[in-house]
């Protein structure tokens, strides 16, 4: 499973709290938050630290007090993400296969681990060296992605059928490793079937469910980038957690929310 490391948590945190006005969460109430996720001081601030440095996250001050809030990219970012995690959207076969190419100078080969890095993130599978897949409904996303980071130039975007020797659905699970993706949702599964199990929907109870749970879901929409159902193995646990996440998301987002604008307005 992704960590609950600070860092992830933090991310959940100001994607969740930090981005309804004033788009920002002082230092106090950061501190407070995760507090309640049963991480400390010492650890959140160097979390913090190592964000800004990352550009996720930039110093703020509202009413005097200090703060972050996310930096524009990171702001786009998680626009972006907002699609993949809370509307699920999975291709048809006949949305067909987005490729992208890319040739980099060696002068400029770290362009080429930043291209390298971004499409895996994305959820692209390897279906030959330099040669990058996703379902096609991929397209505007990625080419988003790769003009924020100043790397259109390098690639060369390709929309069409598979027609290679062999069953699609074969190749898929070359492109990709289908069985630690699976692996990884029956461990969300087992992790996160408890939580149906909480009475009632107390916010303090709500909080520390709900924020853990969403940090481990948000890496699956791209492990797992929208594949055609009919192209991947019978009984795909992703379906059974997606219904899991999207129970558990519709019964305890609203609770959580209340306790975090307790704890920031406190």
């Amino acid at each position: 499973m992704p960590d609950h490391s600070p860092r992830h948590l933090i991310l959940s945190l100001v994607g969740l709290y930090a981005r309804a006005e004033p788009q920002w969460l002082s230092v106090r109430s950061l501190i407070a938050l995760m507090a309640d996720l049963d991480v400390d001081a010492a650890a959140t601030r160097s979390s913090v630290s190592r964000l800004k440095k990352r550009g996720v996250l930039e110093p703020a001050k509202v009413d005097g007090q200090a703060g972050y809030h996310l930096s524009a990219s990171a702001q786009a970012v998680m626009r972006e993400g907002d699609s993949r995690i809370w509307c699920r959207p999975r291709a048809s076969v006949a949305d067909g296969w987005l490729v992208v190419v890319f040739s980099v100078p060696e002068s400029e080969r770290e362009k080429r681990h930043e291209l390298r890095s971004l499409l895996t993130r994305l959820g692209f599978g390897t279906a030959a060296p330099g040669v990058w897949v996703a379902p096609a409904t991929a397209y505007d996303e990625t080419l988003a992605a790769v003009e924020r980071q100043g790397l259109a130039s390098y690639t060369e975007f390709f929309r069409g059928a598979y027609l290679g020797v062999g069953s699609v659905d074969a190749r898929v699970g070359e492109w990709w490793d289908l069985a630690a993706v699976a692996g990884l949702y029956d461990e969300f599964l087992a992790a996160h079937r408890p939580l149906a199990r909480l009475r009632g929907t107390d916010p303090a109870r709500a909080f520390p469910a709900y924020v853990p749970m969403l940090t481990a879901w948000r890496r699956f929409p791209y492990l797992d980038p929208g594949i055609p159902l009919d192209l991947l193995p019978a009984d795909w646990p992703g379906v059974a957690a997606g219904e899991l996440f999207e129970s558990l998301d519709a019964r305890l987002r609203g609770p959580a929310a209340q306790h975090a604008r307790r704890l920031i307005g406190a």
